[in-house]
């Protein structure tokens, strides 16, 4: 994984370690996607999203779907997630492109700028309004929910992945040498 997880110099903001610890999260769980056999990957559960893949694919969207509101912007999606999800290696590429993109936004917002507040559509209909602050949170709140949906999914397997809480990161990653 290319994305630099590692604490930033100085005074780094929470914003900052939660998009990086979502982006580090998001790569073990891919790590251990890509070691399944594609039959798992595509095999029907009884969750919202069915399979391992499409959750994640899921996660992606409305990481997409919450970029174009941050961006002033409108995005083509008519639902929370699109019809069929694409195969895990490019999924996964996007996915990393997405963090990146959100950690690289977390690094140039200023407290003020995350305190505006962005209005939109919700995807199901309704007027919302978050602020950019409220936005990150919920990016990183959601695919935590996801990952957690896909992790049941393993230990169904059963394969038992690496532990991707924050605990962890912060240990591993965040506070490491």
């Amino acid at each position: 994984m290319a994305i630099e997880l590692r604490k930033p110099e100085g005074n780094p903001s929470m914003l900052q370690m939660f998009t990086r610890y979502k982006a580090w999260a998001n790569n073990l769980t891919f790590q251990t996607m890509a070691e399944l056999p594609q039959a798992e990957l595509v095999k029907a559960h009884q969750t919202t999203f069915g399979t391992m893949i499409h959750t994640m694919n899921h996660t992606y969207v409305v990481d997409d779907i919450f970029k174009a509101h941050l961006e002033g912007r409108k995005h083509s999606y008519r639902a929370r997630n699109t019809d069929t999800s694409p195969p895990l290696n490019e999924l996964r590429q996007l996915c990393e492109e997405m963090d990146s993109w959100y950690i690289e936004q977390a690094d140039k917002f200023n407290d003020a700028q995350l305190a505006e507040v962005i209005e939109f559509e919700f995807v199901g209909g309704g007027n919302g309004a978050m602020s950019r602050m409220e936005i990150f949170l919920h990016i990183v709140n959601h695919g935590t929910y996801h990952r957690g949906m896909i992790s049941a999914m393993m230990h169904q397997i059963p394969v038992m992945p690496e532990a991707n809480d924050l605990p962890v990161f912060l240990r591993d990653v965040w506070h490491a040498g």
